[in-house]
């Protein structure tokens, strides 16, 4: 999608009298987040139990019943090793951001069009990376409890709040957002 087409898909979700101030992309292809430093130890545990569980079940002879018990605990390891990256990648992929002058949106286009909004005076939360790219999450904090229990633990690009990940100058699109801020 070129800048045109992210714009025009943009604009039929503004209110009257809204005006685009900014529209952009997350960051392209395969990516990790802050929550890969708990979620790689633990999908490597969950893999590997699940697989040792099927080799010895097969191994042993052991009733079918138990063959086929442990074939979804090996497909949900197989998604949280490596596939989840992949969902990632495709889901940010078909993802667009705006800032206007009232709200802050994120289109996203997987299985139908869903729009996320946010007003400009809520709660942000900012990453900036040391190439000027970093992630603003808009809206109230999510306590890690509560998102561990959500795809967007294993999937940042589920998140159900609008969350700018990857983004290019992170700091000029925080200061569009937060004029007064002081950084």
């Amino acid at each position: 999608m070129n800048e045109s087409d992210l714009d025009s898909a943009l604009r039929g979700y503004l209110q009257t009298g809204e005006r685009l101030r900014w529209t952009g992309r997350p960051a392209q292809g395969l990516r990790t987040s802050s929550h890969d430093g708990f979620m790689i130890p633990f999908s490597l545990l969950w893999g590997g139990f699940a697989v040792f569980w099927e080799t010895s079940a097969f191994v042993d002879h052991t009733p079918l019943f138990f063959r086929l018990w442990g074939v979804p605990f090996v497909l949900v390891g197989l998604y949280f090793i490596i596939g989840r990256f992949f969902v990632d990648a495709w889901v940010r992929g078909r993802t667009s951001y705006a800032v206007t002058d009232r709200r802050v949106l994120m289109l996203r286009n997987v299985f139908s069009e869903q729009l996320i909004a946010a007003n400009l005076d809520c709660e942000m939360r900012l990453r900036k990376e040391r190439d000027g790219r970093g992630t603003i999450e808009f809206g109230p904090q999510i306590s890690a409890f509560a998102r561990n229990r959500s795809w967007s633990s294993m999937t940042p690009a589920l998140a159900d709040s609008v969350t700018f990940i990857g983004i290019d100058d992170v700091m000029g699109v925080y200061r569009l957002v937060q004029p007064d801020a002081q950084v």
